[in-house]
């Protein structure tokens, strides 16, 4: 029997967890190991949950919802950021769902040193997409040179690739917490039913 991709279970599960990125992007200027932890969490759980069109549509929505509640200085400069941003969130999710969730789904999940192998990869594969499109590329070309924010650009390179990888792997952590709970809360199977 087919799963239903658009399931109303898929629909809750989305919109809880996207209630709780737009909740975290209220702390976005404090930290972004704050924010960023969260929502890289809140897409893993998505894809494991509801599957990975769910992951890809939280991917896109969070970053315009984090321009809307904080936009940084550079999103405002370089409005060409936000399409790279829900870009590099598409890439985890996608690295989620082929490289991580089989084991999870198989019940090797948290008990196996590889998931965890996997989960440092599929951070590196954001982190690296954003550093890659972001920070050599974007940022250097469309920052004016005369602009004060020119000066900030190492900061900037950082955050948009380091960092990426750094609150993924933050988030990882995070998502198999919540993982382990749901899993023992909701039911093993109902879950995979599910995903």
């Amino acid at each position: 029997m087919k799963k239903d991709l658009f399931g109303s279970k898929q629909i809750a599960y989305t919109a809880v967890l996207l209630a709780i990125c737009i909740v975290s992007q209220i702390f976005k200027n404090l930290s972004v190991f704050i924010t960023g932890p969260i929502i890289n969490a809140c897409i893993v759980i998505a894809v494991l949950t509801s599957g990975l069109v769910w992951g890809i549509i939280l991917s896109v929505i969070t970053p315009v919802t984090a321009y809307f509640i904080a936009a940084s200085p550079v999103m405002m400069a370089v409005p060409g950021i936000i399409p790279l941003i829900m870009a590099g969130n598409a890439v985890l999710a996608i690295a989620t769902n082929f490289l991580l969730k089989k084991d999870i789904k198989n019940g090797k999940g948290l008990r196996d040193i590889k998931s965890y192998v996997k989960a440092v990869i599929c951070a590196a594969c954001k982190g690296l997409f954003m550093g890659l499109t972001i920070s050599l590329w974007l940022l250097p070309t469309f920052i004016p040179a005369e602009s004060p924010l020119m000066k900030k650009l190492p900061v900037f390179q950082t955050t948009f690739s380091v960092t990426q990888f750094v609150t993924a792997c933050i988030g990882f952590v995070y998502a198999f917490i919540i993982w382990a709970v749901l899993s023992k809360r909701l039911g093993r199977d109902n879950l995979y039913k599910e995903a």
